[in-house]
């Protein structure tokens, strides 16, 4: 089996702003890199610098327009993330891909312990399991239990962020893609947070994602890639990028 999980090739998306006469926006250009099973690319760069952009393109929110993403599996599958097919994706999100967006999207009037729960009862597990695992995450996210029976809606930005977290790493996936997980959370919080994915890395996991501040990012990554307008300018190893104040600041 590949020691990479993923190898990215040349891949790229631009936008076309047609309220802008069709102005043509750069959002990533021939981005190149390799990650390794089971270890941490942190992404740093700029705002509008590409991080949130290909991440997205790695999960498909966004179809790139050019290049490829090869995951390769555990059970030694490869897929190219890039333009593998609707169906095929659909099943991977449910079955190996996690994605941690910087904003929380559930359907109305679920709870949020059942949001969390629900991936794992889309894989077959019994509601009684899947609430039992999520009411596991929640308590070690320091979410009160009071909130648990509430609406996602009705919570703070903090909160929903750790719900969001919470249903990522139920369903214990192997390539989890993080935008800015910890952004609106206190030090305490953010320190739950790493907590868990410090144990998912030591359980396998690959980890690719943004995070907003150094120590975070320098607790986790094995490596590190700098974007700047959705140039990859470098890829190092995390003491070597992360050597300065203030390294992952947008």
């Amino acid at each position: 089996m590949s020691a990479h999980a993923l190898d990215v090739l040349s891949l790229s998306k631009r936008f076309t702003l047609h309220i802008r006469g069709g102005l043509v926006i750069e959002g990533l250009q021939s981005a190149t890199f390799q990650v390794r099973r089971g270890e941490f690319t942190g992404l740093v760069g700029r705002s509008g610098s590409g991080k949130s952009t290909l991440l997205k393109c790695l999960f498909r929110t966004y179809l790139p327009d050019g290049g490829s993403a090869l995951f390769t599996t555990s059970e030694g599958t490869t897929f190219d993330l890039a333009s593998t097919g609707e169906h095929e994706m659909l099943a991977l999100r449910r079955q190996a891909l996690g994605y941690v967006s910087q904003a929380l999207r559930v359907i109305p009037r679920v709870t949020v312990e059942r949001t969390v729960a629900s991936p794992l009862v889309a894989r077959g597990a019994s509601a009684d399991v899947a609430l039992r695992e999520a009411r596991l995450l929640l308590s070690r996210l320091n979410l009160n239990e009071s909130l648990w029976d509430s609406y996602p809606s009705l919570l703070s930005g903090g909160e929903q962020q750790r719900v969001n977290v919470a249903r990522a790493l139920i369903r214990e996936p192997e390539l989890l893609l993080l935008d800015e997980p910890t952004s609106a959370l206190d030090a305490g919080n953010q320190g739950a947070v790493v907590e868990l994915l410090s144990e998912r890395l030591a359980a396998g996991t690959t980890m690719v994602g943004a995070f907003h501040d150094a120590p975070s990012l320098r607790r986790l990554a094995s490596q590190v890639i700098r974007l700047d307008g959705g140039n990859v300018t470098s890829v190092e190893s995390s003491e070597r990028e992360l050597a300065f104040a203030g390294g992952t600041r947008d």
